[in-house]
Order: structure tokens, then C-alpha cells, then sequence
């Protein structure tokens, strides 16, 4: 599958501070200018994105919350206000207003990251949804206050505006903002994989069709969809433009609530808190998803790897020669090593310093076998080796290469020399087509025998099928 490689951007960067202040003032001064486009109803933005934007950014990094950097925000508003408005005093409260919200989210943002033990990512996304109702409700006091007048409206319908607009773009907007992230590279899209996006485009087009109250949660069920088969940023995005579109839709009478008469106020403020409602549904399933992947993740490589030596367990080691497939005219040599001695090292040093052991050990083979072959550890100090090598001989050469790297070892423990050795058993045989598992399963009771011989013939040796015994003398330990 061919795939666009795509080059890596920051806006923001910790070392840069005049770039920094540079992109504060025109994300700001950006959306401040898509939010007045978008003053559809009366005076104030129906949909109003700049707050959320900038609350996601300043949480999500945190060095940028500096004095500083808040002010410029602010400075970027009032600058914008003076330059298209005619607001004058009041223009200093309601971005004061706005800025109560991005502050505040951040803040409580940034709290959590700060926390010793972080929650499961679902938790997380509820208390997302908390935090831009308690920042709503602060910002919308304020907000409020200082709109009163404008285009002669009065207090509690404008707070019902505020509100429910500052909630609802809060929670459609910061977790996209939030896990927004480029991909590294572009690869061909299946038809199939569009089914969810399909189906989310097609309950918007029936919600503008058959219209009422009930239509705006048409969308849900494809949002679960989509959260169930994307990543997490694609899900918030998807999210985001679902519940905008509709918010926009509503307000122009696309999707119409009441037939026998216009949109109301009151029927947008239910709109907007409904929509967010809905909105944060589809984000916990996805990081609920995802939370379940990593577990999965976690458990899977718990169950392959050995948890002390960091090298294949025994069911992890099948696992993987089931998924590799043998080459005709290559041998696939198995050698099973028993550690000398090993339990003198717990009797004498105790299982602590036993545990050390092993683990250097499973270093050593790990380092010697390299990419040719794959380590396991069996059970207790037994360990076995898969190599694909050319013949028998390079087989048992490279057993020998591993005796020899962990005779010459000096193991260190609290200051104390420890020298082990091991011996080895090898089995040897031509791979042929199938899964190697088969083959290694016959070739394991072959190196188990001769493994069994090493230790009848002293230790610290390597002993092989394919090799007479005057070769076999010569390997061993002076």
C-alpha cells in the first residue's frame, strides 16, 4: 500500500518565545474573526469558537500559560473590538468574559495533568464535560452583564445565550482541539473504511428532511459508529462538525424544530445544551475504545514477553514461529540452554540476586543471537533459541558464540563478582515450507537429549547431533 510521507510542523514551541506570542495573536485574532462572521442571530456570534480554541491550546501546552501569553489573547480581542465594533467599555467586559472561560478551563485542565495518578481517558473526557459547565456558567455571569444594551436586550435572555453557547462549543470543540494531531503519512483510504462517515452525513440529510426537536439526535448512532472504527482525533473532529453543522442548520431553519412558527430563542438555547449533550457521548466511547486497545495492548504483551528477562515466554514464543514460515533450503537450529548451578545462586546470594542473574543472562543470549534468532525463557533458569542459520555447523557455532559470551561474563552484584556458565543442547534441521512451529517442536525434543548429554558430560559445553565426539571434547571448558 502506497503511502505520502508528510513533513512534521509545530505552531508552538517551548524554545520560542517571540513565535509563540506571534501565534497566540493570530489564532486569537483568526477565529475571533470567524466568530463575528458568524453573528447570524442579532448581535452575538451564534457559534463562537475562539474561547474553546484557545482554553484547548493553553492546556495542551502548558508552558504557555504565562502571564504574558494571556494578555496578549486578551490584547488581540480588544484590538479586533476596536477595529469593527463600537462597543467601547463594554467591549473591555465582554472579552474579560472570554477570557474567564479560556483561563478557567485550562486551569482545571492543566490540575489533572498535574495529578500523581492519572485517570482511565473516559473519566477524563466526563470531567471535560464538567469543566466547560462550570467555566460556562462563570463566563456566561459576565459575559452577560457586560451585553446588556447591546441591540437592547436584557440580562436573562442574553445569559441564556451565553450559556448554552459557551457550553456547547466548549464541549464540540476542546477535544478536538486537544488530540488534534497531523498524521505522519497518507495511505489509500478503502471504500469501507468511509461507511461510518457515509452514514453520518446520511442521518444529517434526514434530520434536515423529517425535521422537529427529534432529528438533532439522528447523527448519534454513526458517531458511536465512527468512535468505534477511527482514532480518537478523528472521532472529535467528526464530532465537532456533526454538532456545529447542526447548530448552524437549526439556527437558518434548515433543520426545523417548530413548523407552525420561527426559531425562538428559547428553542436554540435547548438546541445548543442538547447537542452537546449528544456530543460528548460519541468522545467516551472512542477513549473508552481506545483505553480498551491499550489494555488489550498491555495484556498481549504481558502474555509474549517474560516479564524479569524481557525476552519471549514460552506461549510467546510459539506465537511467533506460528506467524513465520520456514525457507526450503535453510536449516532452523534449536538450542535449549540450562543456566550451571543456578541454584547455588539463589542458596548462596538469595533469589534477588538469583533474579539479577537471569536477567543479565537473557541480556547476554539477546545481544549474542542478535537478529538471527529469537530468545525465550522456558521456566526458571531453562531458556531455548530459534535460529534460521545456513547448516547444522552455524548452528552449533552460534550456541558455541553464546557459552563462550556468558563464560567470559563477570556478573555484577552489589559489589560482588558472580561468573556463571552454561550448558547447551542443539538441534538441527532442514525448515521446509509450513510454520517453523512444527519444525521446532520435533527439533526441541532433539536439543533437550543433548542437552541432557552436556550436563552428564561435565557442563559448560555445547552438544550436538551433527557433530562426532572428538568435536564435542573440544568445545568444552578448559
Amino acid at each position: 500500500m502506497r503511502s505520502i510521507s508528510i513533513p512534521r510542523f509545530t505552531v508552538f514551541s517551548e524554545a520560542h518565545v517571540l513565535r509563540n506570542a506571534l501565534a497566540v495573536f493570530v489564532v486569537t485574532t483568526l477565529f475571533y474573526a470567524i466568530g463575528a462572521m458568524l453573528r447570524l442571530v442579532q448581535e452575538l456570534s451564534l457559534f463562537w469558537p475562539l474561547n474553546a480554541v484557545m482554553a484547548a491550546i493553553f492546556a495542551r501546552y502548558i508552558w504557555l500559560n504565562r502571564s504574558y501569553y494571556y494578555a496578549i489573547c486578551y490584547g488581540a480581542m480588544l484590538l479586533y473590538d476596536v477595529m469593527t465594533t463600537q462597543w467601547g467599555l463594554a467591549s473591555l467586559v465582554i472579552n474579560a468574559s472570554n477570557m474567564v472561560f479560556i483561563i478557567m478551563v485550562a486551569q482545571l485542565v492543566l490540575r489533572d495533568k498535574r495529578r500523581a495518578g492519572q485517570d482511565p481517558g473516559p473519566i477524563n473526557a466526563l470531567r471535560l464535560f464538567y469543566y466547560c459547565l462550570i467555566s460556562a456558567i462563570f463566563c456566561s455571569l459576565l459575559g452577560a452583564l457586560g451585553s446588556v444594551g447591546i441591540d437592547r436586550q436584557t440580562f436573562m435572555p442574553l445569559l441564556a445565550d451565553w450559556f448554552s453557547e459557551q457550553f456547547s462549543t466548549g464541549v464540540l470543540i476542546l477535544p478536538c482541539v486537544m488530540t488534534l494531531c497531523l498524521p505522519h503519512e497518507l495511505t489509500r483510504i478503502h471504500w469501507k473504511q468511509l461507511l461510518p462517515v457515509l452514514s453520518l452525513l446520511l442521518s444529517v440529510a434526514a434530520a434536515i428532511a423529517v425535521g422537529g426537536a427529534g432529528s438533532l439526535a439522528f447523527p448519534l448512532p454513526a458517531l458511536i459508529w465512527c468512535a468505534i472504527r477511527y482514532p480518537l482525533p478523528v472521532t472529535c473532529a467528526l464530532t465537532l462538525v456533526t454538532g456545529a453543522a447542526e447548530i448552524i442548520l437549526v439556527a437558518n431553519s434548515v433543520i426545523n424544530l417548530a413548523v407552525s412558527g420561527p426559531l425562538q430563542t428559547a428553542q436554540l438555547f435547548s438546541t445548543r445544551l442538547g447537542i452537546a449533550t449528544l456530543a460528548i457521548s460519541p468522545v467516551i466511547v472512542s477513549t473508552s475504545v481506545a483505553e480498551i486497545n491499550n489494555l488489550m495492548r498491555q495484556v498481549a504483551l504481558r502474555a509474549d514477553f517474560d516479564f524479569l528477562t524481557r525476552v519471549y515466554s514460552r506461549s510467546g514464543l510459539y506465537e511467533a514461529l506460528k506467524n513465520q514460515r520456514g525457507e526450503p533450503h535453510r536449516y532452523l537450529t534449536v538450542m535449549l540452554l540450562d543456566i550451571d548451578f543456578f541454584k547455588s545462586v539463589n542458596d548462596n546470594y538469595g533469589h534477588e540476586c538469583g533474579d539479577y542473574v537471569l536477567a543479565a543472562f537473557a541480556r547476554q543470549v539477546y545481544d549474542a543471537v542478535g537478529e538471527q534468532g529469537l530468545v525465550a525463557r522456558m521456566g526458571g533458569e531453562e531458556f531455548v533459541v530459534a535460529a534460521k542459520t545456513t547448516d547444522p555447523l552455524a548452528g552449533f557455532q552460534l550456541a558455541e558464540k553464546i557459552r563462550q559470551r556468558v563464560e567470559a561474563c563477570v556478573f555484577q552484584w552489589r559489589q560482588q563478582p558472580l561468573r556463571v556458565t552454561v550448558s547447551i543442547g542443539t538441534g538441527s534441521g532442514l525448515s521446509g515450507n509450513g510454520a517453523l512451529i512444527d519444525t521446532f517442536n520435533a527439533l526441541l525434543v532433539e536439543a533437550d537429549e543433548y542437552l541432557y548429554r552436556a550436563k552428564k558430560a561435565g557442563r559448560n559445553r555445547t552438544c550436538a547431533k551433527s557433530l562426532d565426539d572428538a568435536v564435542l571434547a573440544d568445545t568444552a571448558a578448559s
